[in-house]
């Protein structure tokens, strides 16, 4: 094999060898802004109210999930975070549902 075709050969090797990069995100939820929740500026907002949900049941031992209160809830604090853009979701989780307790 001639020089130029080695080379290219080589090249494609080394390009099919080199593993694909996959980016790890990490999110941490008691930072991110009503904004953010609303403007899908991170994640869809119903995987963040799920998981949210789930992280509240927890901390109350509670393992069901009913979805139409979850939905309920998911428009109440959407309703509070277009009126307090800049206050983080988990605030507003406290102080909207928080507080009746």
């Amino acid at each position: 094999m001639s020089n130029p075709m080695l080379a290219a050969c080589g090249l494609v090797f080394a390009l099919v060898a080199v593993p694909v990069a996959q980016a790890q995100v990490t999110i941490d939820i008691s930072k991110v802004t009503c904004d953010q929740f609303l403007g899908y500026k991170i994640i869809n907002p119903d995987d963040i109210a799920m998981w949210l949900s789930g992280y509240y049941n927890a901390q109350h031992g509670n393992t069901i999930i009913d979805i139409q209160t979850l939905a309920a809830q998911k428009r109440q604090l959407q309703d509070y975070c277009l009126r307090n853009l800049s206050v983080p979701v988990m605030q507003a989780i406290d102080t909207i549902f928080h507080k009746k307790r």
